[in-house]
């Protein structure tokens, strides 16, 4: 388990981190090598790149991973990372929150996260391109995660390596929180449940998932915020984070979401994309570990629907 605070003393300085320099200060008898594995989570493989690179630091020297530290060290770690490898432009993203490891963005409807075959440009990956560029930071992109085209919401970048294997293994462990808000067709009967269903992909080159007991375990949560006129707003939690998965169960329960052309409801009079808005995230912060917590306001079109529903009913 990592330390942070030991004595009333935090470990990780705040404000002597950088997006490229990692400040830890050790307050234990431990070998270097020690503390870059346990306490900050590195890799034999990245410690390994870091003596190569002569790239740790105790006290401002460079010093081999065998080194016995003393109480009161300060150990820094260069982060030496490429610059972003994809075309800036300004799209004039929605950036909720930037701080030495992350960015949080809110992405719109109908924009891609990463280049694709179809999609060269116009991607929160030029856009963020951008945004670093404007502010002269080295960064390589790195998605924690990724939202499809049509849906709305929270994307968290990470600016480093680092960052990105610790939010990784958090996700993969359950330790980030992550809701959507969503509109179904049909009246949901009860008012929270909870959808456990393994999810397949039937072929490699399908795009389409289906519910089959030969695929990997998937468990939705959710809970009724709203019953409208032969619809439901929910409010719905992931416990795991397979492609397409509220899609898959919410249409395997007989409530597709409205505007889900793979696995719901069609109807352009009312959306005229998925109603599906990734709405708050809740993890801690990779270094300090501090509780980070965001909300995207659900967009225009997710409220327009619901108000035309309202009507309705």
């Amino acid at each position: 388990m990592l330390l942070l605070m030991k004595d009333g003393v935090n470990l990780f300085k705040k404000e002597d981190q950088k997006y490229n320099l990692i400040s830890y200060t050790n307050e234990e008898e431990l070998t270097l090598k020690e503390v870059l594995l346990d306490k900050l989570n590195f890799s034999v493989r990245s410690i390994s790149k870091m003596k190569r690179d002569q790239s740790v630091f105790v006290n401002g020297v460079f010093k081999k991973p065998s080194t016995k530290l003393k109480k009161g060290d300060l150990i820094e770690v260069k982060i030496d990372e490429e610059m972003a490898n994809f075309e800036p432009q300004n799209l004039n993203l929605n950036i909720l929150y930037d701080d030495f490891d992350i960015i949080m963005v809110n992405k719109p409807p109908f924009m891609v996260v990463h280049p694709t075959k179809g999609h060269f440009d116009n991607t929160i990956a030029n856009g963020i391109t951008y945004y670093i560029k404007e502010k002269n930071e080295n960064v390589k992109v790195r998605f924690v995660n990724r939202l499809d085209m049509n849906t709305s919401g929270l994307v968290i970048v990470a600016k480093n390596a680092y960052a990105h294997h610790t939010l990784s293994v958090d996700m993969g462990n359950d330790d980030v929180e992550k809701k959507y808000i969503t509109v179904v067709k049909g009246v949901v009967e009860n008012d929270e449940g909870t959808i456990d269903e393994p999810i397949y992909r039937p072929t490699e080159d399908s795009i389409k998932r289906i519910v089959d007991e030969k695929g990997q375990a998937s468990i939705t949560h959710y809970k009724v915020l709203e019953r409208l006129n032969d619809a439901t707003v929910l409010e719905v939690k992931l416990e795991t984070g397979r492609t397409h998965q509220i899609r898959v169960h919410m249409s395997h329960i007989g409530h597709g979401i409205i505007g889900d052309e793979l696995y719901g409801y069609v109807d352009e009079s009312l959306i005229n994309r998925q109603a599906l808005h990734a709405y708050s995230l809740v993890f801690k912060q990779p270094r300090t570990k501090e509780n980070l917590e965001f909300k995207a306001e659900l967009p225009s079109d997710i409220k327009n629907l619901i108000e035309k529903l309202r009507k309705n009913n």
